[in-house]
């Protein structure tokens, strides 16, 4: 007999569940019913959440993919060649930002973009790094190439040159019309021969005062140099007077080969008590630091017309220096050639011949004068004359320096 009243196994476990309730065979097919569905609002709940964060999520992956591809493009456009065919130059003022920068970079056409330019300089981190100064940019230029260009620093370079033989008042003249530069001449022009003649290189906006500053500073280093290595028998009492010397040799030849013994000839008369008789002398004398025009010969009537520099009528040195002479003409006179030379004249070839007496010179000048004869003549038949035309009726001086030396002493 069973004492558990709870039954045991499985008729237990079914008893203790509850009585059995017959079924009938169609009962016991119909599906039992499930979970009910949860109520309308939770379901239209869970649904916005899930729109939302699909559309959120899309919205991400969409920018993201627009931003690399507006990067990708962007780079593109940074690095291709550059709308300009023919380049041009441009001025970055000091203190420009960069985004002004780039929208006259684009008024311009060096750029296609200046919203492409400015974010590329900042991507880059240079956006403080773009130096002012004046730029060449070559055709067909970068975005990136321009901005390296300015982040180098290197602006276009102007030249100023001031040849040997100018006077200071034809260098001033240069200087005056150099266009790149800015600013007013000096008030006082600086004395005749200290200028430098050099080529100085500036950028765009220097002033003509700081070029004219530094000309006469650059001649007054060299003049102190040169005559510091002088010859030590050397007949010049100081450098006034060794500059002076310097521009008439300056203004006599042009030829490297042929300044230092021109420098001992008007050293040795010099030392003779002889005239210079240098034509240069005259000239200036005549028109100052303006110059001669260069159809205007020198006529008899010039070389006996009193001025303080007509060497051909005073003893010694003019009174200043009658141009600007050059660092070959001081070193010729600092350290002239050894010789008993007293005249030279021109040889029709552009070169001069040189003498120790005046019989030699007189010969020299003849000759010098038959080429001068035969020269003219072939100019006349070349252009269909019978004769050459005449001489001025008061006669042009030979340009010989010292041809009437003997009268001279």
């Amino acid at each position: 007999m069973n004492t558990n009243p709870g039954g045991g196994g499985e008729f237990g476990q079914r008893q203790a569940q509850g009585p059995i309730v017959p079924k009938t065979a169609a009962e016991a097919l119909r599906p039992e019913a499930g979970t009910p569905p949860p109520s309308k609002r939770s379901r239209a709940s869970r649904s916005q959440v899930v729109v939302f964060l699909n559309f959120f999520l899309s919205l991400v992956i969409l920018v993201v993919l627009a931003s690399g591809a507006a990067l990708y493009f962007g780079m593109q456009a940074f690095i291709e060649p550059g709308p300009s065919a023919n380049g041009d130059t441009f001025m970055v003022k000091p203190n420009t930002g960069v985004q002004e920068i780039a929208d006259q970079l684009e008024r311009r056409g060096l750029v296609s973009d200046a919203r492409i330019f400015r974010l590329g300089v900042r991507a880059t981190g240079n956006d403080s790094a773009l130096k002012a100064g004046e730029y060449a940019i070559k055709p067909r230029a970068s975005m990136r190439d321009i901005m390296e260009l300015f982040k180098s620093g290197k602006s276009v370079m102007y030249s100023l040159t001031i040849p040997e033989g100018l006077t200071v008042e034809q260098a001033l003249q240069r200087v005056a019309e150099q266009e790149a530069l800015t600013g007013d001449m000096p008030a006082a022009m600086p004395p005749e021969g200290s200028i430098a003649t050099d080529t100085l290189r500036f950028t765009r906006g220097a002033t003509r005062q700081q070029m004219v500053d530094k000309l006469v500073a650059d001649q007054k280093k060299l003049v102190e140099d040169v005559w510091t290595h002088r010859a030590p028998d050397l007949p010049i009492a100081n450098m006034e007077d060794f500059v002076i010397l310097a521009s008439i040799v300056e203004k006599e030849t042009g030829r490297g080969d042929e300044r230092s013994r021109v420098a001992a000839v008007f050293l040795n008369r010099l030392a003779k008590g002889m005239r210079l008789q240098s034509d240069p002398t005259i000239i200036y004398g005549l028109f100052g630091g303006k110059g001669k025009p260069a159809d205007r010969p020198i006529y008899q009537s010039d070389i006996e017309k009193q001025t303080p520099y007509n060497t051909y009528l005073i003893k010694g040195l003019p009174p200043t220096p009658i141009a600007n002479p050059g660092r070959a003409a001081l070193e010729a006179v600092a350290n002239p050639s050894k010789t008993d030379d007293l005249y030279f004249v021109a040889d029709g070839n552009g070169g001069h011949v040189f003498a120790a007496t005046l019989e030699e010179h007189n010969q020299n000048v003849a000759r010098y004068r038959a080429v001068q004869k035969k020269q003219a003549d072939a100019a006349a038949k070349a252009s269909g004359q019978t004769t050459a035309p005449a001489a001025p009726d008061d006669g042009a001086s030979a340009g010989a320096s010292g041809e009437n030396g003997d009268a001279a002493q």
